[in-house]
């Protein structure tokens, strides 16, 4: 019986070094900081939605207030909108137990 070697060639990126290096990472940085502003800009627009409206979209006033209070000035609070959005969709559409 015979075998067939099996293995897998990785080409593993090398750490860049210098200034190629330092660019990418400041423009890595910068882009993040750019989609997080532009998160919150979204987020606080949702100020402007009525409570029927909010929970359309699965989320509270309070969720909304509270993404923006505990999240920093440079941190994305959608982030945290999504995550109570996902858990409150968990407890409305949970199908009851069965008893």
């Amino acid at each position: 019986m015979s075998t067939t070697e099996c293995g897998t060639d990785l080409d593993l990126v090398h750490e860049r070094r210098g200034t190629e290096g330092r660019l990418a990472f400041v423009m890595l940085r910068t882009k993040s900081v750019w989609r997080a502003f532009r998160n919150r800009l979204a987020s606080n627009r949702l100020h402007d939605l009525d409570d029927r409206q909010l929970n359309d979209i699965g989320i509270t006033r309070h969720d909304v207030v509270k993404a923006l209070n505990h999240s920093g000035v440079l941190e994305d609070p959608s982030l945290l909108l999504s995550r109570a959005a996902r858990q409150r969709a968990r407890t409305r559409f949970a199908r009851p137990a069965n008893r």
